[in-house]
């Protein structure tokens, strides 16, 4: 159970009780070991693959389950950025059609993060540095490690790290992307407070956007004085 601050007493208590410290949960963690795997089967081959897969796991009340049948959507792990420039306190959001979103009711184009797909021998740090010039045309100076998550670990075994890229928003815009991706990129500048608004509207959609942004949101002002600082 987590404590509380030290400041903060306990209700009847005039005693103040002990930090926070432990981040461990409470019972053991159950890892891969856990899982016994009767059989994997490519059932698409294609950019990415379907595999299926037969197998039991350990019950947390003991035991094992029955054998189940699950799909996982296997693709390549992926990198996004936050393209922010603190001296205009605007970010880069590119714009494109999403095959995922075809049926979505507003439109299937998307505003998003610069963001693209490790190849092999690739550094996260690369791969961030890369897109953001293939996408968006800028040039990033400093990067920050925000996050690595699953998108959707129930069905697919992506995972995405996510990091805030410093540029200089100023001459950029356009229409970008890689003629042989059939990638065709609008970018947008935008100031945070405006993209603060779409994201309440509903308009920046995804996860990668939301936890940008958000992140953004709390560490801006140190971003902005941090940035003014050395200018002067």
């Amino acid at each position: 159970m987590a404590t509380r601050s030290k400041n903060v007493s306990s209700p009847g208590s005039a005693q103040p009780v002990a930090p926070f410290k432990n981040t461990t949960l409470s019972v053991a963690l159950l890892n891969s070991d856990d899982v016994e795997l009767f059989k994997r089967e490519t059932l698409y081959q294609g950019f990415f693959r379907l595999d299926g897969l037969e197998l039991r796991h350990r019950l947390f009340e003991g035991g094992w389950s029955e054998p189940v049948r699950r799909e996982v959507h296997s693709r390549f792990d992926a990198v996004g950025v936050l393209l922010y420039d603190p001296e205009r306190d605007s970010l880069v959001l590119i714009e494109q059609f999403r095959a995922g979103a075809i049926d979505d009711a507003l439109s299937p184009w998307k505003l998003e993060f610069v963001a693209g797909l490790v190849e092999k021998g690739e550094s996260l740090e690369d791969v961030a540095r890369r897109e953001a010039w293939e996408e968006a045309g800028c040039k990033v100076t400093e990067l920050t490690k925000l996050h690595t998550y699953y998108p959707s670990p129930g069905a697919c075994n992506e995972q995405v790290t996510l990091f805030c890229g410093l540029v200089d928003t100023q001459g950029l815009g356009g229409i970008h992307g890689l003629d042989e991706e059939h990638e065709d990129i609008r970018v947008h500048v935008v100031p945070f407070a405006n993209a603060w608004e779409l994201l309440g509207l509903g308009r920046l959609d995804n996860a990668m956007c939301l936890i940008g942004l958000h992140w953004l949101n709390s560490q801006r002002a140190s971003l902005r004085a941090a940035s003014q600082r050395a200018s002067t």
